[in-house]
């Protein structure tokens, strides 16, 4: 299998919505690998390694995210890997 690697940075009203939780329960169900965190300048930022079929699907459904948030913009960039195991998220940076 060929694993897609992505860094997602997602923008809007994305914290205090139930962002990362709700991001972990959707790459669980799609079986994507990675982190989720919120950052201090508001913004939430995502690993997300997997098939390039699951990968997209999570950056699509980041694009909305879960019922409370606002989202404006999704930048996404292809890089390395990071070997993850699970789906995790993580303390705020």
């Amino acid at each position: 299998m060929v694993t897609t690697s992505r860094r997602l940075r997602i923008n809007g009203r994305v914290q205090g919505v139930g962002f990362r939780w709700a991001m972990v329960d959707e790459a669980t169900r799609l079986g994507v690998r990675g982190w989720v965190r919120n950052r201090r300048d508001g913004t939430v930022e995502a690993q997300v390694e997997g098939t390039a079929e699951a990968v997209a699907a999570l950056t699509r459904w980041a694009g909305q995210g879960p019922a409370g948030a606002r989202v404006d913009h999704v930048d996404a960039v292809d890089g390395p890997t990071e070997n993850a195991v699970a789906f995790e998220s993580r303390a705020t940076v």
